[in-house]
């Protein structure tokens, strides 16, 4: 077979390890579907909710946005409509710009995680296209230290630093 027949084929039955060696020997990672239109492999890789292969491809150059989201090729619209809210987080944390109101199908705790994701591992901020920002405070927490500790106050504390992060860009 070619290149990007293989391409196809490895994407379709979900094997990242072909999909390299695809890649690796030449197949363009913008094929185009039957009507002209680019972006074939990573639209595929998303409705069918392969998260890694959807990283690959984008790594390797795919176009994670298009001029509107919303459109039904792109492949934020693929993932969702293929219900694999594992594949949106993979998208916006490589730099997919959300729409306004647009239903991804995230909570908003995973929605704000994958977006601080975005901005502290260099990818394109999802909401104003910035690249990363310069590293915050960690807190380090010793967990065999930490028997007894109520969680749900250490998530009320990272739901109010995400939101005061928010409120700083804006």
């Amino acid at each position: 077979m070619s290149p990007p027949a293989d391409l196809i084929k490895a994407i379709r039955t979900g094997l990242l390890s072909e999909v390299i060696a695809a890649l690796d020997a030449g197949a363009q990672v913008e094929l185009h579907d039957g009507q002209g239109d680019s972006g074939l492999p990573l639209a595929m890789a998303c409705f069918m909710g392969f998260a890694e292969i959807v990283r690959e491809l984008i790594i390797r150059g795919a176009t994670v946005n298009f001029p509107d989201n919303r459109d039904s090729k792109s492949p934020l619209s693929m993932a969702i409509r293929g219900g694999r809210t594992e594949v949106v987080k993979v998208l916006i944390e490589l730099g997919a710009v959300i729409p306004p109101d647009f239903q991804t199908g995230l909570t908003q705790q995973e929605l704000k995680v994958a977006q601080w994701k975005a901005q502290h591992f260099g990818a394109a901020n999802s909401q104003s296209g910035q690249g990363g920002t310069a590293p915050s405070e960690v807190e380090e927490i010793q967990v065999l230290g930490c028997y007894g500790t109520d969680t749900d106050i250490l998530n009320a504390e990272m739901r109010q630093a995400i939101e005061e992060m928010t409120k700083k860009k804006s």
